[in-house]
């Protein structure tokens, strides 16, 4: 714990102060990525989800924030990370409804030790334009990067108990790669959300939700605009604060 604590930033706040997070030093930091995902998330009552790959933990965080009865497992490889995670939810005061796991997403015994889940999700590591993520953290990132997005759905998709849904946040530019891997691990019916940046402005997210359906055709969203003259738009400016995020037909 000590290691994980010094290795971290002052702590830091998302949904308009109603979760605290403290991040590496260090490294690529949770942002928009990580709180679109989260405010994806929709369970029943007192549901489950799977948070793959959870880092210091800002999507589960932001996720039990708006939903008081939910309860999460996360997975992370790194043992720094995953006990970063783990403060991160004693911090919010929310230790009791988190279990985070260390496991690498490409072994398949990492399954039997997760339960059934009604929602997972994931933002697996990548940086744009090819440029390596800061030595620190390199190692973990490059490896999430060279198991393949396969490996990151067929563990959503292992998880998922009757009825559930996976949820990808990724760029733009993997989106057929990101289909192709919910596919293959037997989901389908996808939702794919894209995130425009300006009105007028080709996306570079894209979130797609997934479910236990792989002949069912996906269906393109008509997206979130992000940003408009004066900031952020009125729609993403209520994700940011905390609310959940529309599906069409959700």
């Amino acid at each position: 714990m000590d290691g994980a604590l010094t290795a971290s930033g002052p702590v830091q706040s998302l949904l308009g102060g109603r979760v605290r997070l403290r991040q590496p030093a260090e490294g690529l930091g949770a942002g928009l990525d990580a709180v679109m995902l989260a405010a994806s998330v929709a369970v029943p009552t007192g549901g489950m989800m799977l948070d793959a790959g959870c880092g210091a933990g800002a999507v589960f965080l932001c996720a039990l924030a708006r939903l008081p009865e939910l309860r999460a497992v996360a997975v992370e490889r790194d043992p720094l990370l995953a006990a970063l995670a783990r403060e991160n939810a004693a911090l919010n005061g929310w230790a009791d409804r988190v279990e985070v796991v260390e496991g690498d997403v490409a072994d398949p015994a990492l399954r039997a030790r997760l339960p059934a889940c009604e929602m997972a999700v994931s933002n697996p590591p990548f940086w744009p334009g090819g440029s390596p993520p800061p030595r620190a953290i390199r190692a973990g990132a490059t490896h999430g990067v060279e198991v393949g997005l396969d490996a990151w759905a067929r563990l959503l998709a292992g998880a998922l108990g009757r009825g559930g849904r996976a949820a990808l946040v990724l760029p733009a530019a993997r989106l057929e790669e990101g289909l192709g891997a919910l596919r293959s691990a037997g989901l389908g019916g996808t939702e794919v959300l894209p995130l425009w940046p300006r009105a007028g402005r080709a996306a570079k997210r894209v979130l797609l939700r997934a479910r236990r359906a792989p002949r069912a055709p996906n269906t393109l969203l008509p997206g979130l605009v992000l940003h408009g003259e004066d900031g952020w738009t009125p729609a993403a400016d209520a994700v940011l604060r905390g609310e959940a995020l529309e599906w069409m037909g959700a």
